[in-house]
C-alpha cells in the first residue's frame, strides 16, 4: 500500500474548502467505511502481533512499527461485526487521534476519495452498526459509512472528562449569566465529553450535531438581538471534521456575519498537523485545542470568557 498516502501538504489545500478525502475500506462483508486521510499516518500489510496478558477482547495485539509499539484494534468486532480471524493478508491503518496513535485492522484498503462535506450527512437513526457511525455519504451508487472512531476508542480505553480542583470556578458561570457556551460535534460522545468537562463552570450549554446545525441556531438566537449574537451566545466551541459544514466553513461563516463575528471561537479537534495553526488565523478563529484534555480545554474555555467579561 506505499504510495497510497500522498504527503500531506498537498491535501491542506482542500482544507477550508469545506472538503475532505476519505481513505476507503472494508470489514468483513462488502459494506464500504472512510476514513478522513488527514487522521491517517501510514497504511501496510499487517505485520505480526504479539498478544498481551489481558487485553481487551477488541485489541488484536500489538505491532512493533518503526520503534513504536503500537495497539491494533479489530475495527470489524469493536464496531459490533464478526471478528477478523486471518491477520496474513490483511491491512492495518496507523492514524492518530485525541494525541495517541492506533492501528486499526481492517480486510482491505481500496483508495482515496474526494468529496464536499455537504455530501456527507448524519447516519440514520437506527440500532445495530449504525449507533457506530457518525456520518454516511454516496460512492457510485453505494453508501459509505463513516465510523464515530471517538464513540469506539472511548469505549475501549474511556477518557476521563474530570478537571483539575485547581481549574475549577463557578464564578465564571456567575459572570456570564443566562449567556450560553456553543458546542458543535457531530459525535455524541465528544460533545458529552465538552459538557461534562465543563459543567464545573456553572456555565449554560447548548448542542449542535455538525457545522450547519450550529449556523442554523446561530441565526435564530441573533434575531432577538439588537447589536451582536454576543448579548446570548458567549463562546463557541466547535469540532473541525462535521457533516454538512465543516468547521473551518462554520468559523468563516460566523466571522463574515455583522451579527455572528463577535463570539469567539474555539477550534476544537482530533485532527492533528501542522496546517491547523494556519488555518486557524486563515479563518479567523480565536483559539484551537487539540482534543481531549480536560484541563487545557476548560482552560481556554476561562480564558475566552473573562476576556469577553472584561470587554
Amino acid at each position: 500500500m506505499a504510495g497510497v498516502l500522498d504527503s500531506v501538504n498537498q491535501r491542506t489545500q482542500l482544507v477550508g474548502q469545506n472538503r475532505l478525502e476519505l481513505l476507503l475500506f472494508k470489514l468483513v462483508g462488502p459494506q464500504r467505511f472512510g476514513i478522513n486521510v488527514f487522521k491517517v499516518r501510514e497504511v501496510l500489510q499487517c505485520p505480526p502481533l504479539t498478544t498481551m496478558p489481558h487485553q481487551d477482547s477488541y485489541i488484536k495485539g500489538v505491532a512493533h512499527i518503526r520503534g513504536q509499539t503500537i495497539s491494533v484494534i479489530d475495527l470489524s468486532k469493536a464496531t459490533g461485526g464478526y471478528e477478523i480471524t486471518e491477520t496474513d493478508n490483511n491491512f492495518i491503518i496507523i492514524a492518530e487521534y485525541n494525541r495517541s496513535v492506533q492501528g486499526f485492522l481492517v480486510a482491505a484498503v481500496e483508495r482515496i476519495t474526494t468529496l464536499s462535506w455537504q455530501d456527507i450527512m448524519p447516519p440514520p437513526e437506527g440500532a445495530g452498526r449504525s449507533n457506530y457511525l457518525t456520518a454516511v455519504t454516496e460512492i457510485e451508487g453505494e453508501m459509505v459509512s463513516i465510523l464515530d472512531v471517538e464513540k469506539i476508542l472511548n469505549e475501549i480505553s474511556p477518557i476521563s472528562t474530570e478537571v483539575s480542583e485547581d481549574i475549577i470556578d463557578p464564578t465564571i458561570g456567575e459572570d456570564v449569566g443566562e449567556r450560553v457556551v456553543m458546542i458543535a460535534d457531530d459525535s455524541t460522545v465528544a460533545r458529552n465529553q465538552v459538557k461534562r468537562a465543563l459543567e464545573p463552570l456553572g456555565i449554560n450549554m447548548v448542542l449542535a450535531k455538525n457545522g450547519q446545525d450550529a449556523l442554523d441556531q446561530l441565526h435564530e438566537l441573533s434575531k432577538g438581538c439588537e447589536n451582536s449574537i454576543t448579548e446570548k451566545v458567549a463562546l463557541l466551541i466547535s469540532d473541525i471534521e462535521m457533516p454538512e459544514m465543516d468547521g473551518y466553513t462554520l468559523t468563516a461563516e460566523v466571522k463574515n456575519n455583522e451579527m455572528l463575528k463577535g463570539v469567539p471561537v474555539i477550534l476544537h479537534t482530533s485532527l492533528s498537523g501542522v496546517f491547523n495553526n494556519a488555518m486557524v488565523e486563515k479563518v479567523g478563529a480565536e483559539d484551537f485545542i487539540p482534543k481531549f484534555h480536560p484541563n487545557e480545554l476548560a482552560t481556554a474555555v476561562k480564558k475566552w470568557l473573562r476576556i469577553e467579561e472584561d470587554e
